[in-house]
């Protein structure tokens, strides 16, 4: 075939040239069903006559004519599969995090005008039902699972019915391909429509930096493949050969690691967090020479830079922590690991180093929903790779940093706008074409990016000092007492913040200490004890930042930050806004009569 312009020609030409490796794996009755590219993107064709039968919208190929199909399911196999049906379709795929608050389902499927939905399974049906019904456009419902009173899903493929290929040839680079909701921290959810060529060459132009990646390889995917980064990363495996697997859950990432034994998967830096204090809680349950041996390689590994490698003492430790330490957490990750890509937020520099050091390359990257989403990332090349940095820029992208600091962005990756939101689109991309992406960022080496913090996150004390929370925040989270922290302190005399400890671990500090913990988080964070040890925390670290930026008061909090809880969005960035106003009361308590 000739030059691959539609998302759905990855997968047509790997049909063509493979059609028998595996494309799409996923846990069913115990064991891994596997999909074979042949099989994956005949069910993909059998799909969209099913829906062509029904009926589409798609005489005119615009985006405010084309009609929409929403999906609301987390990972598996189907998802990708009625992602290529409905492209083939002609019709444009409008994917739903599957843990939406029902308000906000019905703002995006009315918006958005939406006539089918295809869903997981019952429970999903019955969270969302009332709001379903909320939705005067909706005429099908498809489910992947059994649900009694719900169409199944088979019942489009079954049909057998090939797809039109005069839709097909219809299909452009410029046709609409999907709606992303974003939900972002505050405000109704925008939608980024995003055409095909704006993710077929992300794909393309992002290859480069896989070139570690090999045909007949596995990745594992968790990471939601609503969200643009999972899916365009997926047409990357795609093309590269790679199998997908995907994670049955969040809580058995560790267990399907050991099983699949990926090459690559990719994260965001709260996943990576979690499974460094996880293996820093057994480090800590060790005793004698094994513990003294934990913590030295930790030690080792904190040090690391891969491009100031140490001297010959440094580097005959590392390899020995490598043989003797850092092989059982490779081992825990399935022992073929070549690269984990993180992007969505800042990912912690110590983590970066400790991993790397293991022999498990950090690849930290950047992007947006409206950018496609990669724009620059750390390669696995040692030389293209620096801590601290979101790496260099993919092929066929322009950066430049406005006079206030503003990263802006231009190339075939900036999407077409927001869906029937032309304003709000004229305020981010400028008449030059120039993306706005509210990132304040720098060059380092004149080559790699860097992030200083958001744009609108930076705020002004009442003093007049300007203060970048996500520095202050992002170093003091390498405290193993602190696992969540947001930064305040807009209009205020002094910069305070509210915290989430790491409850696991203060636990066993406590023990440590023969101090009795209660089993309650509310009465923890009481204790004296506990007040004190995160006071030693902030002090350790407050003499790294100017005077204004110190943390001066804070607040414990007893329940971790959450997307069910609302204080997360779906990529888990933090939602200022909803934390100041559900905690308003600490916030108060820490500033007293200044409010």
């Amino acid at each position: 075939m000739g030059a691959i312009q539609r998302i759905f020609d990855i997968v047509a030409r790997r049909a063509e040239q493979q059609p028998d490796s595996v494309l799409l794996a996923a846990k069913e009755n115990g064991g891994w069903r596997t999909y074979s590219t042949k099989e994956a993107w005949l069910t993909a064709r059998a799909l969209c006559g099913g829906l062509l039968a029904l009926g589409i919208d798609n005489q005119v190929l615009e985006p405010e004519q084309q009609e929409k199909i929403a999906i609301l399911s987390p990972n598996r196999p189907e998802w990708l599969m009625t992602d290529l049906g409905v492209q083939l379709s002609g019709a444009v795929l409008t994917p739903i995090y599957p843990t939406i608050s029902p308000k906000e389902l019905s703002f995006i499927l009315n918006e958005a005008e939406v006539k089918k939905l295809f869903i997981a399974n019952a429970d999903i049906y019955e969270r969302y039902r009332e709001a379903l019904e909320a939705v005067p456009t909706l005429q099908h419902i498809f489910s992947f699972d059994e649900v009694p009173g719900v169409a199944h899903w088979k019942s489009l493929t079954e049909k057998d019915l090939p797809p039109d290929t005069s839709v097909m040839e219809r299909i452009s680079a410029e046709t609409l391909a999907t709606i992303i909701y974003t939900s972002g921290t505050t405000g109704d959810p925008k939608g980024v429509m995003l055409s095909h060529r704006n993710i077929v060459n992300n794909v393309y132009d992002s290859m480069p930096a896989f070139t570690f990646a090999q045909k007949g390889e596995k990745a594992l995917s968790f990471l939601p493949l609503n969200h643009i980064f999972e899916r365009t990363v997926s047409y990357i495996y795609i093309d590269a050969g790679l199998s997908i697997y995907y994670a049955e859950s969040m809580e058995t990432i560790g267990e399907n690691l050991k099983e699949v034994k990926p090459m690559v998967f990719t994260t965001v830096p709260r996943l990576l967090e979690k499974v460094y204090e996880k293996i820093l809680t057994k480090g800590l349950e060790l005793k004698g020479i094994k513990r003294a041996l934990f913590f030295w390689a930790l030690e080792l590994g904190k040090r690391f830079d891969n491009v100031q490698r140490g001297n010959w003492w440094y580097r005959l430790q590392l390899n020995l922590a490598n043989k003797i330490i850092f092989n059982k957490w490779r081992e825990a990750l399935g022992g073929n690991v070549k690269a984990i890509v993180t992007g969505s937020a800042a990912c912690q520099e110590r983590l970066i180093r400790i991993f790397t050091s293991a022999g498990i390359v950090i690849m930290e990257g950047y992007g947006l929903t409206e950018t496609s989403p990669v724009v620059s990332v750390n390669r696995f090349e040692s030389e293209d790779r620096r801590v601290g940095s979101i790496g260099t820029l993919i092929k066929n992208v322009e950066v430049k940093i406005a006079e206030d600091g503003e990263i802006l962005v231009r190339g075939s990756l900036v999407m077409m706008g927001y869906y029937k939101k032309p304003e709000l689109t004229a305020t981010v991309i400028d008449n030059e074409r120039w993306f706005h992406t509210g990132d304040i960022g720098q060059w380092v080496e004149n080559r790699f990016l860097k992030i200083t913090d958001r744009k609108k996150e930076i705020f002004k004390t009442s003093g007049g000092k300007y203060v970048a929370p996500q520095v202050v925040e992002n170093k003091m989270k390498e405290s193993p007492y602190i696992e969540q922290m947001m930064v305040i302190g807009s209009g205020r005399k002094f910069v305070a913040a509210l915290i989430v400890p790491s409850f696991s671990n203060i636990r066993k500090y406590l023990e440590t200490q023969k101090t009795i913990a209660p089993d309650s988080n509310t009465e923890l964070i009481k204790k004296p004890e506990v007040q004190e040890l995160i006071q030693k925390q902030i002090e350790k670290y407050n003499p790294l930042f100017s005077h204004p930026e110190q943390v001066k008061k804070f607040a414990l909090l007893a329940r971790e930050w959450s997307i069910d809880g609302g204080e997360l969005t779906p990529t888990l960035k933090t939602k200022r806004k909803v934390i100041e106003q559900k905690y308003q009361k600490e916030i108060e308590d820490i500033y007293g009569a200044e409010l």
